[in-house]
């Protein structure tokens, strides 16, 4: 983490964070996917990769909307959950049938959740920064809180 002072700084690092978890997860779920022996989970872990990447790219508009150099933070807390979803499901994987389909959506589960609170976490910063914004007469990007609850 960079030397961190305001919540601002905060926010963008967090938006940086954000964007590296996603892609780590993207990456996984290529690993982890082929596994899948059930169609409809098979169809929805693809699926999810398309909204993976579109939270991508709205990562990377927040974070060029901060003025800010648009680059990734690397993300230590996805790390460890994809180290975990690529052993429990493709290194030390049940075999092939429903019970490896259960380990793909219980590590799949976790990933998308540590997403979750994070997404969470930067409309809440966005938030604030509005408010503080609009308390104080400053204008910050429009992008700033409205993609951000999308």
């Amino acid at each position: 983490m960079a030397d961190i002072s305001t919540l601002q700084e905060l926010y963008v690092d967090e938006l940086k964070d954000l964007w590296s978890a996603n892609d780590q997860m993207a990456r996984t779920l290529v690993k982890i996917a082929p596994q899948a022996t059930n169609a409809k989970l098979t169809q929805m872990l693809a699926t999810s990769q398309d909204g993976i990447a579109k939270h991508t790219e709205l990562l990377k508009s927040l974070i060029e909307g901060q003025h800010e150099t648009v680059k990734k933070e690397h993300c230590r807390g996805m790390e460890g959950l994809a180290a975990e979803a690529i052993k429990h499901t493709v290194e030390e994987a049940p075999k092939k049938g429903p019970v490896l389909d259960a380990a793909i959506i219980a590590q799949y589960q976790r990933m998308t959740h540590y997403g979750i609170t994070g997404f969470g976490t930067v409309a809440a910063f966005a938030k604030a920064l509005s408010s503080a914004a609009t308390a104080t007469g400053s204008k910050l990007p429009s992008r700033t809180c409205t993609a951000v609850t999308i």
